[in-house]
């Protein structure tokens, strides 16, 4: 089964940068689209970012757009989350997932398929 495993999480002063990462074990992600979502505490979990499996495709929340940018790079096996311009309310738990029917990037959850098991962002002066 694919394993995903996320890392670069951590605390952030607002304005900050942070560069997320989700890698895959035992798999290769080539074939797989691939989101980024968050959950902070009491709130439901949001779908953030999506990028298709080739990457041409990629999808954002508005809440994020222009400040996030997702990337990939098969030869590593890697998803990126490259978060900027940081905010209070982008602190929660962010979570990488990925969907078998990977041709198109969405950011609804119950599209997919496999989840890691997430990451602490904390954004805090």
């Amino acid at each position: 089964q694919l394993q995903l495993v996320e890392s670069g999480g951590g605390l952030v002063q607002p304005g900050g940068s942070l560069r997320l990462s989700c890698a895959a074990s035992r798999f290769t992600l080539d074939d797989y689209a691939i989101g980024w979502f968050r959950q902070a505490p009491g709130k439901e979990r949001e779908g953030v970012s999506g990028i298709s499996s080739s990457g041409a495709s990629t999808a954002y929340a508005h809440s994020v757009k222009g400040r996030f940018t997702i990337s990939r790079d098969n030869a590593k096996n890697t998803v990126y989350l490259q978060m900027n311009s940081l905010k209070p309310e982008d602190k929660a738990v962010y979570y990488c997932a990925a969907k078998v029917l990977g041709a198109i990037a969405t950011i609804q959850d119950r599209d997919y398929d496999y989840w890691g098991q997430g990451t602490q962002v904390t954004v805090a002066s």
